[in-house]
């Protein structure tokens, strides 16, 4: 009986040691590279799978997620000064152009450029991060080829968009099958957050909700108001 004692509390002991460790295909705030691809006037002008208004809510969720947990990001655009125009203020909002070094191109895979190449694989993460437009095109290119390149990619599918619904969904699901894994923005930043005790980031988590979260952020407006009563 004494040594079924003993085993059982072995048992309890190492079963919460084990609950606190969050498996690795978790996204954190070091582990991964935020790259944000040709979020453009000219490439939404285009985009229908999603509406305008929520593709850049979501995107500026991403950007200020990744602003407030200090995750390597970058940038870039295509053709910016001669076709595609400016990127979404809501990216200039948390990175702006004069000093967050964007990086523009001519090719439609953001791992075919030198520059753009570098800049992601410099930041020395594994684990890649992707949204932008068009889901079958500039986002596809770089996911596929940092696949093979040994990288794990996470496409963010709502801060993604293509000129049909068939585009995007045939789009994320190449991607899937070839070993992307598909999440959301308000799954992105709550994945960094993780833990409503962190209050480092609890403030500026849920403003940036408040902000752009729709629904949500209504609900957290909601719930603030009422708990001051």
């Amino acid at each position: 009986m004494k040594n079924l004692m003993l085993t059982l509390m072995l048992g309890i002991t190492i079963s919460f040691a084990y609950s606190q460790k969050p498996s690795p295909e978790l996204l954190n705030p070091e582990n991964h590279t935020l790259v944000l691809i040709d979020h453009e006037s000219q490439m939404a002008f285009a985009t229908t799978n999603i509406t305008i208004d929520a593709l850049r809510n979501n995107t500026a969720m991403i950007a200020g997620a990744s602003k407030i947990f200090k995750v390597p990001t970058v940038v870039t655009t295509v053709a910016e000064e001669s076709f595609s125009g400016p990127v979404f203020p809501e990216i200039e909002e948390f990175y702006p152009k004069a000093t967050s070094n964007y990086i523009d191109r001519t090719t439609m895979n953001s791992w075919e450029d030198v520059n753009a190449h570098k800049a992601i694989t410099s930041k020395g993460k594994k684990k890649i991060v992707l949204g932008g437009l068009w889901t079958s095109v500039c986002i596809v290119g770089p996911a596929l080829s940092a696949i093979h390149d040994g990288y794990e990619v996470y496409v963010i599918t709502d801060a993604c968009g293509d000129v049909s619904v068939e585009a995007h969904e045939q789009a994320v699901a190449r991607m899937i099958q070839a070993g992307a894994k598909p999440m959301t923005a308000i799954q992105y930043l709550l994945e960094l957050q993780r833990d409503w005790a962190r209050q480092e980031t609890y403030v500026a988590v849920t403003d940036l909700v408040k902000r752009y979260g729709g629904a949500y952020g209504i609900g957290i407006i909601y719930a603030h108001k009422m708990l001051q009563h």
